[in-house]
């Protein structure tokens, strides 16, 4: 069985999970000082985002060098030192590969830049203004605020636009170009080398652009009521899931497989071009992963909506492919505060408790087919913080103020204690703390046998224990109707049956089943069910049948 079907991951923000030297910004030595903590809670594997170098334009998604650690973060002993201790706690180590783009600040762009002839000059996209000087096509950047900005700008040097998906810092690389192509594999292998257990790959799935630069139109329908930017309001298919993406894909996969232990490929895939990208991305011989963005650009708390994302994935990957759920990340409002917000959007009376509502979004992740990644701070139940402008630093929220929050409200500091910087540092942090910190952290959780964390704690020792919840079967039970979830998993003779109530309203059910709790929200483990259940508000259940 390959240990990335069975595992959970947890994703880490370094900036933001623990500060070791006190200059506010979080590092490899905190991550290192925190190993036995995820030991603890069950963790299997951490992704890691950029720590590279990087002028931190875009929280390290900008890379200078992908060879070195930024100072910001420590060195690569620092690195070296993280990965050893993992390793010892039988912890996998996934580092962020940023492909799609550069730095402006990186010695290739600075050297591609300087004319048409150079040696790189052909390493990022280049192009001819159209005659009246205007960007060559109306392309617009992911980094749009409320109004689309162009994907183009213009560089004096060679008199051409670059292409840059992302700020106009982030210039796209040209994987047309087999010079660029070699270069970044051989980061991969210099990676590898040193025992890293695969990658997450950055928007994987715009590594290549439609050679023939044809405009984006508009949708007729607004699709991911949970993005933030207008992106959302275009078919992107010129620079999205190209087919020369899949014969790279596989040449990586190819690369990943020369390698033992087994090591392995994620992929970020774009949302907007439904399940059946995640499905092309993660064909045999291709990704190992790819995440379920519907999870968060399409997820409300709507049972019906939530069976119907599950049942898609379901009925298109059957046994090609293997599912990834993830309910937050560094690119979105944490869950909690999303889902208020999407409530709000629909006019929907509904208070969502914190506490209950965690146990039961966690019992979700953590029970469907499929490899669960936990983003840092979820399992104490960690929700946006405010932001005000002049801390902001990410580029996008930047741009979408006043109107939206940005993205730095979900990377706020790990809240480890009730002191003034929650444990995260022992000065003033990169980014403000959240005011809950006095009892949303993980030593006053710790302590809490009711507490998220626990729940998380138990919920994700318990899956271990059982190959049902870990690598079987997925069978609809109750297919969200009147508020109600439930699912059977079923490998051999072990059955599971998870029922969620996604109501502030007590639900009466009944079920052609008898058994005892393996896990719940609510109950006690050992508790007989037989036929009817009185579901609590928000409960969640796992029951042995």
């Amino acid at each position: 069985m390959s240990w990335w079907k069975s595992a959970v991951f947890y994703q880490i923000y370094p900036r933001s999970f623990f500060d070791s030297n006190d200059d506010g910004i979080g590092d490899l030595k905190g991550i290192t000082k925190k190993l036995d903590y995820l030991k603890w809670l069950g963790i299997d594997a951490i992704w890691i985002s950029p720590f590279f170098k990087s002028p931190m334009l875009d929280g390290g998604y900008d890379i200078s060098d992908y060879y070195d650690v930024d100072p910001i973060f420590g060195t690569m002993k620092d690195f070296d030192e993280l990965l050893e201790e993992a390793h010892k706690r039988n912890i996998k180590v996934i580092i962020d590969q940023v492909f799609n783009h550069t730095s402006d600040q990186h010695p290739w762009f600075q050297e591609s830049k300087k004319d048409r002839t150079n040696p790189k000059a052909d390493w990022y996209i280049w192009m001819d203004p159209k005659p009246d000087g205007s960007p060559p096509n109306n392309w617009i950047s992911f980094f749009s605020g409320s109004k689309p900005q162009s994907a183009w700008e213009w560089c004096e040097e060679r008199k051409q636009y670059y292409l840059h998906l992302f700020a106009k810092e982030q210039p796209d690389l040209n994987w047309r170009n087999e010079e660029v192509k070699k270069a970044i594999f051989d980061v991969m292998r210099f990676w590898l080398d040193k025992g890293v257990d695969g990658f997450r790959f950055d928007v994987v799935s715009s590594f290549f652009k439609d050679p023939k630069f044809r405009d984006i139109v508009k949708r007729k329908k607004v699709i991911a009521p949970g993005e933030i930017t207008p992106i959302k309001e275009y078919h992107i298919f010129p620079f999205v899931g190209r087919p020369e993406t899949f014969l790279l894909i596989e040449e990586i996969r190819d690369l990943l497989d020369s390698y033992e232990p087994e090591r392995i490929g994620i992929g970020e895939v774009s949302s907007y071009s439904g399940l059946f990208f995640y499905l092309l991305f993660t064909l045999p011989g291709r990704l190992h992963l790819a995440f379920n963005f519907d999870f968060l650009h399409n997820l409300t708390f709507d049972a019906h909506v939530i069976y119907n994302l599950i049942k898609n994935q379901e009925d298109l990957f059957e046994n090609l492919s293997w599912p990834c759920y993830v309910l937050g990340n560094h690119d979105v409002y944490r869950y909690i505060s999303r889902l208020r917000y999407l409530l709000r959007e629909e006019g929907k009376e509904i208070e969502l408790p914190r506490d209950l509502v965690s146990k039961l979004m966690a019992t979700l992740l953590l029970t469907l087919r499929g490899t669960p990644f936990i983003y840092y701070g979820e399992e104490i139940g960690m929700e946006n913080t405010p932001i005000p402008y002049e801390k902001i630093e990410d580029p996008m929220g930047k741009a979408l103020w006043p109107e939206k929050e940005g993205r730095d409200t979900a990377r706020t500091p790990m809240q480890w204690d009730d002191s003034k910087y929650a444990g995260f540092s022992n000065v003033e942090p990169w980014l403000p703390v959240n005011e809950n910190k006095t009892y949303v952290n993980v030593e006053k959780e710790k302590k809490d046998k009711n507490s998220i964390l626990n729940y998380y704690r138990n919920l994700i020792y318990k899956r271990r224990e059982s190959l049902a919840l870990k690598l079987g079967d997925l069978e609809f039970v109750i297919p969200g109707i009147n508020d109600i979830l439930a699912y059977m998993r079923v490998h051999e003779e072990e059955r599971k049956l998870i029922i969620l109530n996604f109501s502030d309203k007590e639900k009466k059910i009944s079920i052609d089943y008898k058994g005892k709790i393996f896990i719940g929200t609510h109950r006690e483990e050992g508790e007989k069910i037989d036929g009817e259940i009185n579901l609590l508000p928000f409960e969640g259940l796992v029951i042995e049948v």
